[in-house]
């Protein structure tokens, strides 16, 4: 065997195990800004502990003098490390923190005292300013105090991978990506991976494994393209969305209206998420994609309209200002009273009320999919601006396949897991129906992307479908449809169902078989409310795991947006109006009970909520 030979086989043994020892213990955050230490906070959630730095302050202040404080002070040195620690986290709400006992397992720093200490760590993760010459700068002394083998990754919103790697060592390349986290940390799903053809597969594989079981993170692959996925498709909508209500002479709160719930957003909808990251950043990302997609078909829709210009002049930048596109202030009784801005003028004004009938249509449908077919349906004004937005979302979305991720169900649950939408947009051209899509959008003289023409002649005509269970999606390149890839540790109730796993049944709730000896009891009344059907089902569930030696415990969750608004109040005001007191009495009592079966039970019981609850 040549020593050639012989040298590549022991490198490959020492890769192998390399990548089968792969494991984090301890991770270094760099950078204690919002992101920075809530990627920590988060971190010490899950009980990994973290060194929490940042640069030491360019100057020494009077109030620091006054405070005792010397250049030398590791009170002064550590003060922005510190200031996230002491100050941001324990007051931050939302709360990025399960309780502040988990504070202990972040340890400031700085640049210039701490670099060394990364030899301890086995993730180091970036979050500095969005400047490129900063980040480069970090890189080059990183890698001078890393271990080989140390994963280091950026949480960039749009900077290059190629870009920052440019100069590094090929140990370095070989296991850095970006890991993208989104704002709040420790409540947004969605982290973004991307990584090049450097990057060592292994590092990708054993990197989202970590995201999603230790972190709890929903993990999607995107392309090394100017912001990913969901900032891409979700500042071009929201872009396109405020430019066509210029147009046509919409309000901001009428805008909020049509493009929340009603349309399967979230209840934030347009204007007030944008109050909520805050203008500067919004105009930031819009910026810098209208520079960095020269050939983008829509490249106009990033350009900034006059109001966002006149708003970030006058430092109106959202809540953090106090006012953006809404603006909180007292009427002449001291009330709350909560302003819009003009988008013409760009003078806060009082709201006016926003009534259309497709409003009214979208609300009583029960789901997501449904109120989207009831707003584009409908030929009123609110009507008509939704069908249009939505339309020119889902096109530019389906544009992207494969620019910036390799299949659709990256990009709808990038779009679900970081802008909070009910349904990703090729989940919304399936509501729609894509055929139906399809003709209304080129009978308005919209060309149609080439994976909605490839789903209708060579597909069945959507993007998702689902056999025995089994969700597929609908892959362009081989035309075929592919199963939708589920973590081991992942359960879907629908495939449960589909499988024969359930035990019992009746209008409000179901016993479901989930495996290893535990049962589901997972309610489907309207929106959960709960009833005298979903406490028989819990006494049945109850009942089953206890007589038997077979089953070990309950789980009480379901896959509906929302776990239960409640009771049923409903039922209980029309059994009033009958004067049914014995039914209202054992109704309530019933719930009562099966509620203490359920604290008291001699098996587990674990609920988990999500959504409403």
């Amino acid at each position: 065997m040549s020593s050639l030979v012989f040298s590549s086989l022991v490198f490959s043994i020492v890769e192998l195990n390399r990548s089968i020892s792969m494991k984090i213990n301890k991770v270094a955050v760099l950078g204690s800004g919002v992101m920075g230490c809530g990627i920590a906070a988060h971190l010490a959630n899950a009980g990994v502990p973290s060194l929490l730095l940042d640069i030491v302050p360019p100057e020494f202040t009077e109030a620091d003098a006054k405070a005792g404080l010397t250049k030398d002070s590791k009170e002064f040195r550590n003060k922005f490390a510190l200031n996230a620690l002491n100050n941001v986290l324990p007051k931050q709400k939302p709360s990025p923190l399960f309780d502040a006992s988990v504070l202990k397992l972040i340890t400031p720093g700085n640049f210039d005292d701490d670099m060394a200490k990364l030899a301890e760590c086995d993730w180091v993760i970036e979050v500095v300013v969005e400047r490129l010459d900063i980040k480069q700068k970090v890189f080059a002394n990183v890698e001078k105090h890393v271990r080989p083998g140390t994963i280091i990754s950026s949480n960039t919103s749009g900077i290059k991978l190629a870009d920052m790697i440019e100069g590094r060592g090929a140990d370095f390349a070989k296991h850095f990506i970006i890991t993208h986290f989104f704002n709040p940390v420790r409540y947004m799903k969605l982290v973004e991976i991307v990584s090049c053809d450097k990057t060592r597969p292994e590092v990708v594989t054993f990197m989202a494994e970590y995201l999603e079981d230790k972190l709890g993170k929903g993990v999607v692959y995107a392309k090394d393209t100017p912001s990913f996925i969901a900032n891409r498709i979700g500042i071009y909508g929201f872009m396109a969305i405020m430019h066509t209500a210029i147009v046509k002479g919409l309000t901001v709160e009428a805008v909020d209206k049509i493009t929340g719930p009603a349309t399967g957003k979230p209840k934030s909808a347009t204007f007030r998420t944008g109050d909520l990251v805050g203008l500067d950043t919004l105009a930031h990302v819009s910026n810098n994609n209208y520079a960095m997609l020269p050939n983008d078909e829509c490249r106009d829709a990033f350009k900034l309209p006059a109001i966002v210009t006149t708003l970030v002049d006058k430092k109106w930048l959202g809540d953090k200002t106090g006012g953006g596109f809404y603006k909180k202030t007292k009427g002449a009784d001291g009330s709350k009273v909560i302003l819009a801005v003009d988008l013409k003028t760009g003078e806060y004004r009082e709201q006016g009320k926003v009534r259309y009938d497709s409003l009214g249509a979208a609300k009583n449908a029960e789901t997501a999919g449904d109120r989207i077919k009831a707003m584009v349906g409908s030929t009123d004004e609110a009507g008509v601006f939704a069908w249009e937005t939505l339309r020119d979302v889902a096109i530019y979305s389906a544009n992207r396949v494969p620019e910036i991720a390799d299949d659709i169900v990256n990009i709808d649950n990038a779009m679900k897991w970081g802008f909070n939408w009910d349904l990703g947009p090729f989940e919304v051209m399936d509501a729609i129906g894509v055929q139906a899509f399809a003709e209304r959008a080129q009978k308005d003289g919209k060309a149609l992307a080439p994976i909605i023409t490839s789903v209708l002649k060579e597909g069945e005509g959507s993007f998702y479908k689902t056999v025995s269970g089994v969700r597929y999606y609908f892959d362009p390149t081989s035309k075929k449809y592919l199963p939708v890839k589920l973590r081991p540790t992942s359960l879907v109730i629908q495939t449960l169902r589909a499988q024969n796993k359930v035990l019992k049944s009746n209008s409000g709730a179901s016993v479901i078989d989930l495996g290893d000896g535990v049962v589901n009891v997972e309610f489907h009344t309207k929106m959960n409310a709960i009833d005298g059907d979903i406490g028989e089902m819990l006494n049945v569930a109850i009942d089953l795991v206890e007589s038997s030696p077979v089953y070990k415990g309950i789980v009480v969750s379901n896959d509906a947006p929302n776990f239960s608004v409640g009771a049923n109040l409903m039922l209980l005001w029309l059994e009033s109006q009958q004067k049914n007191w014995d039914s209202i009495i054992k109704l309530v009592k019933g719930f009562q009970d099966v509620c203490m079966r359920l604290k008291y039970s001699k098996k587990p019981v674990v609920a988990a909520p999500a959504g409403m609850a």
